[in-house]
């Protein structure tokens, strides 16, 4: 086994467990996870829906900076047990559901705060999940969706009511913002708005 560390809040330097080499579940890399989240800053108050969770580290960290509910979305059942015990470490609950990300979101009732998908980087089909959540209302009005993607790769600067408002670069791969409009009467903008200066 290997181990990664949460970056920030209550959780700080804990350790979680991610499977030697395992390239499917493919962890964020510390620096890219230290940068979103001082971007996003404090998540009290705020939901968060992790998708493609893997070792569940992403969760971790929402849940870390006061993020609540949180819950994660895993397919692998190989991968399941390791990613409940990951989220066990912490106070508050984080739901799992081992079930593929695009049967969760047709099924998905609610709406969160901030989405975060990090699918894996073979996966063709990242443009089809940013519309899905966008059709699904999955991204609460005012909210954020956050796609991690290789940076050769094309995503849509608008679906639905979802309009690009940041990106970064994180060595071979890209971070996409996209936010929710606050009203349906409004529509996606064409000017980019960088979230933090």
């Amino acid at each position: 086994m290997g181990f990664l560390r949460v970056t920030g809040g209550t959780l700080r330097g804990r350790r979680i467990e991610v499977p030697q080499g395992a390239f499917e579940i493919r962890p964020a890399m510390d620096r890219m996870r230290e940068s979103l989240f001082s971007i996003l800053g404090p998540l009290h108050g705020r939901s968060f829906l992790d998708l493609f969770s893997g070792s569940g580290i992403i969760a971790l960290e929402a849940s870390s900076r006061g993020a609540s509910p949180v819950a994660c979305v895993e397919r692998d059942r190989a991968k399941l047990s390791l990613l409940i015990r990951n989220v066990s470490m912490v106070p508050e609950r984080i739901d799992c559901h081992c079930v593929p990300v695009e049967r969760f979101i047709l099924r998905c009732e609610r709406s969160f705060s901030i989405v975060f998908c990090d699918a894996p980087f073979p996966y063709a089909h990242k443009a089809d999940i940013v519309r899905s959540i966008a059709e699904r209302g999955l991204v609460e009005r005012g909210g954020l969706l956050l796609v991690h993607y290789p940076s050769e790769e094309k995503l849509p600067e608008h679906s639905g009511d979802l309009s690009l408002k940041d990106e970064r670069e994180y060595g071979r791969s890209m971070v996409r913002f996209y936010e929710r409009a606050l009203s349906a009467i409004e529509g996606p903008d064409d000017t980019r708005q960088t979230l933090v200066q």
